[in-house]
Parts: C-alpha cells; sequence; structure tokens
C-alpha cells in the first residue's frame, strides 16, 4: 500500500474509532468529570486491542493451558505463547460477549478475565490503576453498558483491520481530548505522525547502504517515548527500505499511562516487552551502558528538572563517567539534559534526531552550562544538521522548533561542517485546527526538506511558492572567545590611576566582547575597540569560551525601507479616502475646510 492510500486509510479508521471509543463518555456522565473519561476508556481500549488480537488463538491457547496445566511455569508459559502467537496471552474462559450474557456476575467475570492475562500484561493493566474504576462503575451499574459499547462491531480493535498506525494515532486522538479537558500539556504524550515521519527519513536518508541487504538489525532507542509512536514508524520506515530487517525498539517513559499504551503495543508488534522501562530517564536511567544505531525523541522543552536535581547533580560530579559531566543548563529548562542522554547511548555509528525549541540555540552565557553542551557537541563535529521547523505544528504550542541531527558518524563531506535549514515556510495549512497545530508538513514538503539535508549544499528550493533554504557552516563560526574590556580609573583631573606602574580597572566601565574563533583576538581588539576607547585593555585571564547558532540572524535577509515619496502618496490616498467617507456619512463638503 502506498503511503497516501495507507494514510487515508488510518485517517478513516482514526476518526471512526475515536469518535465509537468517545461515545462511552454519554455512559461516564455524571459519574466521572470529563478530564476523569480517560481513567475508564483509555485502559478499555488497551484491553480491547489485547482482546481482539488474541481472540483468533483463543481455542489453541485453551487447549494448551489444559495440556500445560501442570508443567513448571517458566515451560507452560512458552507454551503458551507458542499458542497465542504473541508474547502474552489469556487463559480466562470470558469473552466480551460471554461477560454480557451474565450480567448480574459481571463485576466478578470481568476480573476473572482480567486475571486470566499472562504476568507479563499484569503490570500493563497495574499501570492505569483501573482496578478501583471496575468497583466505581460496578457500584454505578456502568460497568455493563462500558463492556457492550466496547463489544459493538464497529468497535473491533484488532491488527488485522486496525494497524499499529492507526491504533497509535487512535490513542493520540484519545489523550489529546483527555488532556485538553483537563487543561494539560498534549503535547507532552505525543508527537504527530507528520513530524514524527520527517524525523525518521532525515535519521534514514544517509543510512540506505547499511538497510539494505541481508541480515540487517538495527536498534532504535526513545528516551521520552510516550505510546511509542516514533518507534513503531521507525519500523515502518526501516522495513520500507528492506522487509527482512529486524528492528529491536527500546524505550522509556515518565507517565504510567503512557507507559502501557506503548509496551502493550510493542508486545502486540511482536516487539520485547522488556525494552520498554517505566521512570525517569534523567534521574533513574533503565538503559544504563546500552547503546543503540538510532535515537529519536521529541523531550519536554521548557519544563523544569526540580524533581530530577538531585541525581542528575551526583552524576554530573562523575564527569565523563557520567551523562551530564558537560555541564548543567538552567534548572528551569532540561531538554539538553536529554540531548545529553541521546548522545551517551548513541553507538560510534549512531544518528539521533531530537526536537528542541530555539532556547537550545542560543540560551545561557559563554562558560555555562549551556554553552558548554552546544560546545561539547559541535567541538566533537557530531552536529550535522538543525532544522527550522514552520509555527503552529504541534498540538501545544505554536512555538518556533528545530529539528537536530546528531552523529558520531559524520560523512567525509560533512566533516568540520554544520547544515543549518530554514524549513519554517514549508507547509500546508489545515482545514481544521487540532489544538495549536493549525499546519501540517505534507509529503510534498517532507521530501523538499529531506532533499535539502541530503544534497547538503548552500541552496534554495522550492515548492509552488514555498521555499527552503539551505546552509553550510564551518563548526568554529559558531564558537566565540568572550573577552573582558576594562577601563582605566581616573583621577579628578582626569588622569589614569596606576598601582604598581599598572593602571586600576574601572569595575563601572566594564565591557564585554564576543569575538568569533576564526578572528584573531588582538586584531579583532585594535580594528573594533580601540579606535573608540584607546586606554582600554583585555584581561584575558576573564577569557571565556562560548557556542551559539544565530539561526535566525545567519537566515536575515534585508529589506530595504520604502523611498519616502511612496511612503507620502500612500498617506495622501489614505487621507482622501477618509475625507470621502466622512462626506459620505455626512453629507457635507469638507474639501475646502482650513486644515
Amino acid at each position: 500500500m502506498n503511503e497516501l492510500n495507507r494514510n487515508i486509510q488510518t485517517a478513516i479508521n482514526v476518526q471512526k474509532q475515536a469518535n465509537l471509543i468517545w461515545n462511552v463518555a454519554d455512559i461516564l456522565r455524571g459519574l466521572y468529570k470529563p478530564h476523569e473519561y480517560g481513567k475508564v476508556i483509555l485502559p478499555m481500549t488497551v484491553i480491547k486491542r489485547l482482546h481482539d488480537t488474541l481472540i483468533p488463538t483463543r481455542d489453541e491457547v485453551l487447549k494448551a493451558a489444559e495440556q500445560y496445566k501442570n508443567m513448571n511455569e517458566t515451560m507452560r508459559n512458552r507454551f503458551l505463547e507458542k499458542a497465542s502467537g504473541y508474547s502474552f496471552y489469556n487463559t480466562s474462559l470470558y469473552t466480551f460477549e460471554t461477560l454480557l450474557a451474565d450480567p448480574t456476575n459481571i463485576e466478578t467475570n470481568f476480573r476473572a478475565y482480567l486475571n486470566g492475562f499472562s504476568d507479563n500484561m499484569q503490570d500493563i493493566l497495574a499501570n492505569f490503576k483501573f482496578d478501583v474504576e471496575i468497583t466505581n462503575m460496578a457500584e454505578n451499574d456502568a460497568l455493563y453498558y462500558v463492556i457492550q459499547e466496547f463489544n459493538k462491531k464497529e468497535s473491533y480493535l484488532g491488527p488485522d483491520k486496525v494497524t499499529s498506525t492507526d491504533m497509535g494515532y487512535i490513542f493520540e486522538e484519545l489523550v489529546r481530548k483527555f488532556s485538553e479537558s483537563y487543561n494539560e500539556e498534549a503535547g507532552a504524550h505525543f508527537t504527530s505522525r507528520d513530524i514524527i515521519y520527517l524525523l525518521t527519513d532525515l535519521l534514514l536518508v544517509e543510512d540506505r547502504d547499511t538497510l539494505t541487504g541481508r541480515d540487517v538489525v538495527k536498534t532504535v532507542y526513545d528516551q521520552t517515548m510516550g505510546t511509542s509512536q516514533m518507534l513503531s514508524a521507525m519500523i515502518e520506515r526501516i522495513h520500507d527500505f528492506n522487509e527482512s530487517a529486524e528492528v529491536r525498539t527500546f524505550g522509556q517513559e515518565l507517565n504510567s499511562e503512557t507507559f502501557a499504551i506503548a509496551k502493550a503495543d510493542t508486545m502486540i508488534r511482536g516487539g520485547n516487552p522488556d525494552n520498554m522501562a517505566l521512570g525517569s530517564t534523567l534521574s533513574n536511567d533503565k538503559f544504563e551502558d546500552y547503546t543503540f544505531d538510532y535515537c529519536i525523541s521529541n523531550p519536554p522543552f521548557g519544563i523544569d528538572w526540580k524533581k530530577d536535581k538531585n541525581k542528575v547533580e551526583e552524576e554530573h560530579r562523575k564527569g565523563e563517567n557520567g551523562r551530564f559531566g558537560v555541564g548543567l543548563p538552567k534548572i528551569s529548562d532540561g531538554q539538553l539534559l536529554f540531548q545529553l542522554n541521546g548522545i551517551s547511548k548513541l553507538k560510534e555509528t549512531g544518528r539521533m534526531a531530537i526536537v528542541h525549541n530555539g532556547s537550545a540555540l542560543f540560551s545561557g552565557n559563554a562558560g555555562g552550562g549551556e554553552s558548554a553542551i552546544r560546545q561539547y557537541v559541535i567541538g566533537n563535529d557530531w552536529l550535522e544538521a538543525i532544522i527550522q521547523l514552520p509555527t503552529d505544528l504541534f498540538y501545544n504550542t505554536g512555538i518556533t522548533t528545530y529539528v537536530w541531527i546528531i552523529t558520531k558518524n559524520k560523512s567525509l563531506e560533512r566533516q568540520g561542517k554544520v547544515q543549518l535549514i530554514d524549513a519554517s515556510k514549508i507547509f500546508e495549512k489545515r482545514r481544521k485546527n487540532i489544538g495549536e497545530k493549525r499546519v501540517d508538513i505534507s509529503e510534498e514538503c517532507r521530501k523538499i526538506i529531506v532533499q535539502a539535508y541530503g544534497e547538503f549544499d548552500n541552496k534554495e528550493y522550492y515548492l509552488d511558492e514555498k521555499i527552503v533554504e539551505s546552509k553550510v557552516f564551518n563548526n568554529e563560526e559558531f564558537g566565540f572567545t568572550k573577552v573582558t574590556v576594562e577601563s582605566p580609573q581616573r583621577d579628578e583631573e582626569g588622569n589614569i590611576i596606576l598601582k604598581k606602574g599598572k593602571p586600576v580597572a574601572d569595575t563601572s566601565l566594564r565591557d564585554t566582547e564576543d569575538i568569533p574563533l576564526k578572528e584573531d583576538i588582538q586584531a579583532y581588539f585594535e580594528r573594533e575597540v580601540l579606535p573608540f576607547n584607546p586606554d582600554a585593555w583585555i584581561d584575558r585571564k576573564k577569557d571565556k569560551i562560548g557556542y551559539e547558532i544565530p539561526f535566525t540572524r545567519l537566515f536575515y535577509k534585508y529589506t530595504a525601507p520604502e523611498p519616502s515619496e511612496v511612503i507620502a502618496e500612500r498617506i495622501k490616498k489614505l487621507e482622501e479616502s477618509i475625507v470621502a467617507n466622512f462626506e459620505a456619512l455626512s453629507g457635507k463638503d469638507v474639501s475646502n475646510v482650513d486644515k
């Protein structure tokens, strides 16, 4: 199925299924507040997905459960998993159909059905904290009707009809609805698929040769995986290159509910559920000493890391033996900590795509944590490219965002250089906004961006009237030395005050200059400072190295102001229009009135 048809089918499935599932809210109204509907609908959606996935092999599992009931647990699990065709199973005699056949005992029987799931599914259900909701629904005569709604023919969620991609979109749509009703940041949970496909294509376009052939095995890691849709998209894209490639996915997630969705989706896809971890990536790294072929993530930006502070600072003190030895950003924004974590997880041939906001480009002072992290990435020649995305692209924010492509194994032509791409003007407007998301990166737009990245040139690309601009810079162009310029104290007569034969600095006149690394400091000082302050000097002991990426300035285009006569003519026409409107309203001729 080509991408266009696949996307159309996905859109149909997502809209239909999300609307059907959302109908359950009518049953819950009054029993739950709107922002609490997710406590029931999300776990029920996962349970129904698992139910429909296992239905085709249910009889084989029940036979195996009886046949191997006296076998040791480890061996029995293997036979049951083989019978189910998945890494999980359910040995309960109940289905949604038979549950509904006994309304009187539906709570007891539903709990029995859930207890029939294999142990590796029990922790998924536990992360939803669903037990209390079952009691609440049963006591208020709602459990039967919720199960009935999910058992409708049109509510089928088996993978033969609803793909992993479709399911991801359904979960995302539900999470977005619940987040909006609770005024939460929906974007903290997921990233829209148009952005994900751009990230995957940017990661993979340089790796075509390594993705083809036999016995290809690739590992993919998402440090803030949400519902794991970036991981499933990477599998999809790698299989577009090579259907026989084995893709092993790994992810960590802080939110217990989205983690449960991600783990369940992984198991249905046939992935290893042990590769899905719950907890804070910054303070509780579940993949210490792991390295991966690809890292892909959209970590939170503008979010503080106070809860992780003690552990992060402890690891910072380990220096090179920790992830954060390079430097720490300000406590109010931890996005660059995720960048350091991602770099620590890259193989020597690995590649990373990570989304940041604009502050990651320039925040912090020379010698500070943010600058030191940028210096670490650029100085080691790991930063391959940064792509500026359009505004209004994410569900929960309209701000400008940037994709950083980082690799420890640059191609020969890219070594010592960084490519910047302004793709802020290439997008398709949505017919209907979703939260803050007003635009999409269409397939055509994405191809232009990926082409610009792949050609690695100083060049402009056009799609109709939309433009993408690529520029290539040497690494050192982003570095500078912040020097301290001192001026002397003077006495009442204006004479320079000396101490041990040297002028005494007047701290009130102290200034700094950011001198590009590619320039000679003394030559710059003599050219730019001394002509205006002949008695000044540089205190070189205070030198600090800084790195920043002035993206906006590097793509700035000067527009000459209109000639004064053109402006005057426009003002005259406006005045004439105002007078004409006044005369039309008042019926008076004011053309001869003195001004």
